[in-house]
């Protein structure tokens, strides 16, 4: 049986194939000089993989003005971002990819680059609810795949559906952290709190099984929907 790790290893490769035409190719790239050298702007415009994983994060959070052409630019970097990304070694606390993403326009890319992106939203997502600790928190997990693809309900619904101690665990730190917010029922997720994601959340909460939550926890989410 494949691990859900080696799923997500999968779904990165087919990532990979599925911007080969984009990656591969030479562009031309402009930038903000003031923070990118020549020499990197240059990088840059040529092939996808030979830019540096340090360069890449930074293509991967700054903002789109920085760069001439910014969809171009992060479109064919994108399974060099995503592959950071899930591997623990970009920042996804607060959704910055994701927000960068929809600036790309990539709701619009073609289907086979946005099936391939939206497998490896897929493979991350389970991996993550299989692994604990793990190298992102869920909830930084969820937002950046809901974000991007603008809803929540499908990644809720595989959490509901994944019944591990793993998901289990990080499910009790997701609520530790939203109840500690003020204002559950109308949290936003999303660098520019893109998707309302409140309502919903709430709603799901009191669906899972009966013990899922625990009382106190129950008790604070009853109190929010109902008020």
């Amino acid at each position: 049986m494949t691990t859900p790790s080696r799923q997500l290893l999968i779904a990165l490769d087919a990532l990979d194939a599925a911007f080969a035409p984009l990656s591969a190719a030479p562009i031309a790239v402009g930038g903000c000089t003031h923070c990118y050298t020549d020499a990197e702007l240059e990088t840059l415009a040529g092939a996808a993989h030979r830019v540096t994983d340090d360069l890449v994060g930074s293509v991967a959070i700054e903002v789109p003005d920085h760069w001439d052409d910014f969809a171009a630019l992060y479109r064919r970097t994108t399974p060099r971002i995503v592959r950071l990304l899930t591997g623990g070694r970009l920042h996804s606390s607060g959704g910055p990819v994701a927000s960068r993403l929809l600036a790309a326009g990539c709701r619009d890319w073609t289907p086979p680059e946005r099936q391939a992106l939206e497998q490896v939203w897929d493979a991350w997502w389970r991996s993550t609810l299989h692994e604990y600790p793990g190298t992102d928190r869920a909830t930084d997990v969820l937002e950046t795949i809901a974000v991007c693809t603008g809803s929540l309900s499908p990644w809720l619904a595989v959490w509901a559906g994944t019944r591990t101690g793993a998901a289990d665990r990080h499910l009790d730190d997701a609520l530790d952290g939203w109840l500690a917010v003020q204002g559950l029922a109308d949290l936003r997720l999303g660098f520019r709190g893109e998707l309302l994601a409140g309502p919903e959340l709430v709603t799901w909460l009191l669906s899972l099984d009966e013990g899922r939550i625990g009382a106190a926890q129950l008790f604070e989410v009853e109190r929010i929907a109902y008020s």
